[in-house]
This record gives C-alpha cells, sequence and structure tokens, in this order.
C-alpha cells in the first residue's frame, strides 16, 4: 500500500484533468469541423450524398462510444498503423462527436421556416451562397445552446478513454486507488473534478438557451 496524503490525490487528478480537457477540446473541434461539413452535404441537392451522410450518422450514433474507442485502437492496427491510446482516443471521440453535433445542427438547420429558403433563391443565390449569407446566420443562434450542452457530454465520454490505456481524469484516479486501496475517497474526488468541468458548461448553456428565448 503507497501512502497518499488528500493532496498528493488532488494533485494528481489535477495533473490528468489537463489531459481530460485536452482530449475534450481536440474531440469538440475536430467533431464540430466534420459536422459543418456532414451537415452541408447532407443538404445537397446531389443523389446519393445525403444518403451516405446521413448512414454516417446512423452508425456513429448507433454504435457504443466505448466500441468505436475499441475499434480505433485495435482496428488500425491491423493496416499495421501504430496507434497510441492518445491517438485512437482523439479519432473515436471526434467520430462520436462529429455524428452527433451534425445531427444537432441539422436540425437548426431545417428548423428554419422553408420561406427562407424560397426568399434567398429569388435573390438568384446559389445553394452554398444561401447555407452562408441567409440560413446558416440563423441556425447558428439556434445551435449554439445544444452545441454548448453537448460539449458536457464529450467531457463525460473521455472517461470511456481509459479502457484504452489513455491516462486521463478516471484512469489515473483508478491507478491511484489501487496503489493507495482508497477507492471510496478517490473516486470521490474524481467525481467531484468531473463536476467542476461539466457544471459550468452546463450553466452556460442554460443562460444562452435563455437569452435566445428572450430575443424571440
Amino acid at each position: 500500500m503507497v501512502e497518499f496524503s488528500l493532496w498528493d490525490i488532488i494533485r494528481n487528478l489535477l495533473n490528468a484533468a489537463q489531459w481530460t480537457v485536452g482530449l475534450s477540446i481536440i474531440a469538440f473541434i475536430g467533431g464540430g469541423l466534420m459536422a459543418v461539413l456532414l451537415v452541408v452535404l447532407r443538404f445537397n441537392k446531389m443523389a446519393g450524398i445525403s444518403t451516405l451522410v446521413s448512414a454516417y450518422v446512423q452508425i456513429f450514433q448507433g454504435i457504443p462510444l466505448l466500441v468505436q474507442l475499441f475499434l480505433a485502437y485495435y482496428g488500425l492496427g491491423l493496416f499495421g498503423i501504430n496507434t497510441s491510446p492518445w491517438v485512437a482516443a482523439g479519432i473515436g471521440l471526434t467520430l462520436y462527436s462529429s455524428a452527433f453535433l451534425a445531427e444537432i445542427w441539422r436540425g437548426c438547420v431545417a428548423s428554419i421556416p422553408l420561406g427562407q429558403w424560397e426568399a434567398s433563391s429569388s435573390l438568384a443565390l446559389s445553394f452554398y451562397e444561401q447555407l452562408r449569407y441567409i440560413i446558416l446566420p440563423q441556425a447558428i443562434k439556434i445551435a449554439v445552446p445544444p452545441t454548448v450542452g453537448f460539449l458536457v457530454q464529450v467531457i463525460k465520454g473521455t472517461a470511456l478513454a481509459s479502457v484504452i490505456g489513455f491516462m486521463e481524469l478516471t484512469k489515473v484516479g483508478k491507478t491511484i486507488a489501487n496503489a493507495t486501496f482508497s477507492p471510496f475517497l478517490v473516486f470521490s474526488c474524481v467525481a467531484v473534478m468531473y463536476f467542476l468541468l461539466c457544471y459550468p458548461v452546463s450553466l452556460y448553456a442554460k443562460h444562452l438557451e435563455r437569452k435566445i428565448h428572450a430575443h424571440r
């Protein structure tokens, strides 16, 4: 048994929380960039593209994140690619985030009244000009609260990266618990840290939602 003071536990968990935050940011930004492309393709009028995007979203929404992480970590090795836990976790969470963000944003774009599309079409704007100048500026205002709220799910989802050896908050907590034989104390600290990471984001999402509803 290793002797750890409460400060030792907190200090090590704070260091691990940096990796949790870093992975969350990478997954959220990477998933967001992919989601933008998916949404544009989803509303593209070319035959078959919308169906392919819809299939992509359904697949990555339907497969548990844990399984996606396993596939990213072990699957790439089948092609001779040496994948580290960091890379696999980034890929798995980015694909997961892209599917959910694409569906959130698709719903926001779809909520824009049809008259806006018709009015912009009457101005002889191309499809991409309609999106850029008319539709997306309105959809973004609607999309901000659920997008910020989804960040909470991404932060909590990073805990699953522990199963492939990524040393984030949960993995480090488990390591310390095994060394100290104090799982309740350690994971209580882990829970508090996740709460401190997620709760401000949840409050901000609710604030944005109230603000947008007030403007309406």
